[in-house]
């Protein structure tokens, strides 16, 4: 009775799954850009921009990630800014994870040893030369364990797009659920496409560590 179930909703949550994976990179991709933007900021020496990025990330950490999702797809619109629900499940998690990559980022560029950096200025490089061509690429070693763990963190954190109505995997499943009234079946087969997504990540992220540890 299981597997006959499961064939017949395997094909259903496979397409919440495709937009689960679509919010998980995208926001991604969006929390790494700006989170780096944030460190550099709260790194830069600069008073007024590291303190506008320490208050933006304080803030961000302080605010459940369903209430930035709920304002950003229902009270921006209220002030002329509309986005989709992929877009502003997007967004929010973005923005949401912004802030704990910043502290990745930043732990990852503070481990740098300061003659690296007194060696960097005396060859004449300027700030934003130093940190592309010596800080980053050696704070990469340090970040890439952490992040791989933000990044399973993530994916989890997508199920929160469909209070916002996205498809994704989670909602697909309730609304199976609700259906059928298969529950145990069908969230049995959730539970088991989260699992066949992650635990490659969690394989990965511990190689990243087993290799940080040997460099």
């Amino acid at each position: 009775m299981f597997w006959t179930d499961a064939a017949l909703f395997f094909p259903i949550l496979l397409e919440g799954l495709r937009l689960t994976v679509i919010v998980t990179f995208a926001s991604l991709l969006l929390s790494t850009a700006l989170g780096l933007v944030w460190a550099l900021m709260r790194v830069s020496g600069i008073r007024a921009l590291a303190f506008f990025a320490q208050c933006a990330v304080n803030v961000i950490r302080g605010i459940p990630i369903i209430v930035q999702l709920f304002y950003i797809y229902f009270v921006l619109p209220e002030l002329g800014i509309t986005f989709t629900a992929m877009q502003a499940a997007i967004i929010g998690l973005g923005i949401a994870y912004s802030a704990y990559q910043s502290e990745n980022f930043r732990a990852g560029i503070e481990a740098i040893d300061h003659g690296q950096i007194e060696a960097a200025q005396s060859l004449g490089m300027g700030w934003m030369m130093m940190m592309r061509r010596v800080i980053i690429p050696q704070a990469v070693k340090i970040v890439l364990p952490p992040y791989g763990n933000t990044m399973i963190m993530m994916l989890k954190d997508s199920s929160q797009a469909s209070t916002i109505t996205v498809a994704e995997l989670a909602m697909k499943g309730q609304m199976l659920a609700s259906s059928t009234f298969k529950n145990s079946t069908v969230f049995t087969l959730v539970a088991l496409l989260y699992l066949v997504m992650s635990v490659p990540l969690i394989l990965f992220v511990g190689w990243l560590e087993r290799r940080a540890k040997k460099s």
